[in-house]
């Protein structure tokens, strides 16, 4: 097989004392393997920045930026290729890696811009001839640990606003897809990104333990889990490293009585078992107030999801593939498994769909599940399948108070009419992304990502803005300039600006 290995200094380099099979999960047959870093590959990465971050600091930003404008250009080039490595390792349909390789790009976009995001503060003559000002440094080597279930999209959160921002980067993408993920590192090397600045290393806890330790890594970004999420945030705070750590999700939908019930099933549809329900995002529980909102919402999804194709990524008819292990799928049929023995009722069941020519993928189907209430397993931990569960409540505070009780706080939304019922849920729910008549309210690459509660550990969200305040340290300059022969006295007050 051919073994997907690791890019340091602007070399790959093959790391082949341990690796780990890569699947495909529409076949459920090892296809490649990857190399998983030892901690001693880790050390000569980390190295490789360390000795490209003086020169690349001290590059202007517009050079910089060129960089990344070039970058644009080639992802938007070989998007095709990338597509299609994401659907042989993650499963993705074609039409859904096409969305996620866009996303990225917008990303890049956004750091394109960083000549104007790095402008400082400027007051003149805060004082008698005195000026002062702020402007943002790098930090120096950072690092990223990014999911399987975006291999192109979430990299392109961390690496290119970092870089951008004059710092050098590791990479540490997932074991599970790694292809894509390089082959993206590759071009921007081809657009003219100088050796050490972007390294990418493939590998296991082995790997992220080195970087949460390291002394020379200041800075960790995490995307997955909670309770690795937990875990990653800890380690890099006790070994003094600035870290934003993203966890898991249980996200809700509100189905209020006067909602547009038919354009919410369709909003739903995609929201809830676009790519196999493994986002972040992804809308896992509708909320129904009142019984009558309830059964019109089962009616509806129940003849819509008929209709739904899951199959391999190569057939753009699809609308969802596999899921990424077959210990996942398992995982998933375990919690539909759990709400049935709960009580909940499987209205539309998912856990052995037969897809032609590919009997041996990772596959389930689209699934819906009525009757589930706050106290089953199903509804406290995040499923991360394509599944849709639905809760009834008798009223709006009901709802809300569901939502605000969970554990998670990343995503939620609202399907109504109503602009007060709207502005007053906007206004309160305890959630970090809120969608009105949205499904999936994620951040344009000029705002923030992050959610609330335990879905997020750090005081700065992902990308946009706070991106940039994330991977830049602030520094403040006071200057005086006496005139020729003013010899000033001694001054042990605290000085104020007279």
């Amino acid at each position: 097989m051919n073994t997907v290995g690791h890019l340091i200094n602007g070399q790959i380099v093959t790391d082949a004392a341990r690796v780990q099979d890569i699947f495909n999960p529409a076949t459920g047959t090892a296809s490649k393997q990857v190399a998983l870093a030892s901690k001693a590959t880790v050390e000569d990465a980390i190295a490789a920045a360390q000795a490209a971050f003086p020169e690349w600091r001290n590059t202007p930003a517009i050079k910089r930026a060129r960089v990344m404008f070039r970058f644009k250009e080639l992802l938007e080039q070989n998007a095709d290729r990338i597509c299609e490595m994401i659907g042989e390792e993650h499963g993705k349909i074609s039409h859904d890696a096409a969305g996620e390789l866009q996303r990225g790009i917008e990303n890049v976009e956004f750091a394109c811009g960083i000549p104007e995001l790095l402008k400082g503060e400027y007051s003149k003559n805060v004082g008698p001839n005195i000026d002062s000002w702020s402007e943002f440094q790098p930090l120096g080597v950072v690092a990223g640990i990014t999911p399987f279930n975006f291999p192109a999209m979430v990299p392109m959160w961390m690496f290119p606003l970092a870089i951008a921002c004059g710092n050098t980067f590791i990479l540490k993408p997932s074991e599970r897809d790694p292809s894509s993920t390089l082959f993206i590192a590759q071009l921007l090397q081809e657009a003219g990104l100088p050796d050490g600045v972007l390294n990418v290393v493939n590998g296991d806890k082995e790997a992220v333990d080195v970087l949460l330790t390291d002394q020379r890594i200041k800075a960790v970004s995490f995307v997955g889990s909670t309770p690795i999420a937990e875990y990653i945030y800890s380690t890099a705070n006790a070994n003094g490293k600035r870290c934003q750590a993203l966890g898991g999700a249980k996200n809700h939908a509100i189905i209020m009585p006067d909602a547009d019930m038919d354009n919410a099933v369709n909003q739903l549809l995609g929201a809830a078992f676009g790519s196999s329900g493994e986002r972040c995002m992804a809308l896992s529980v509708a909320v129904a107030v009142g019984d009558a909102a309830a059964d019109a919402l089962v009616a509806k999804m129940s003849e819509a999801m008929q209709t739904l194709k899951v199959g391999a990524y190569s057939d753009s008819s699809n609308d969802f593939g596999p899921v990424i292990t077959r210990q996942h799928q398992q995982k998933v049929v375990g919690y539909i498994d759990s709400a049935e023995a709960d009580g909940a009722r499987v209205v539309i069941d998912g856990r052995n769909p037969q897809v032609a020519g590919y009997e041996e993928g990772f596959f389930v189907g689209a699934t819906l599940i009525d009757g589930v209430t706050p106290a089953m397993q199903s509804y406290q931990e995040e499923i991360f399948g394509p599944v849709l569960q639905v809760v009834r409540v008798s009223s709006m505070d009901e709802a809300m108070q569901l939502i605000d009780d969970h554990e998670y706080g990343n995503g939620t939304c609202i399907f109504t009419r109503d602009g007060e019922a709207a502005r007053y849920f906007s206004d309160h729910i305890q959630v970090g992304m809120v969608g009105i008549n949205v499904p999936l309210p994620v951040p344009v690459a000029y705002h923030s990502f992050g959610g609330w509660k335990r879905s997020l550990f750090g005081d700065l969200h992902a990308y946009g803005p706070d991106g940039v305040r994330f991977y830049t340290k602030r520094k403040t300059i006071i200057q005086r300039w006496p005139s020729a022969g003013v010899r000033e006295g001694v001054e042990f007050s605290m000085p104020t600006m007279k």
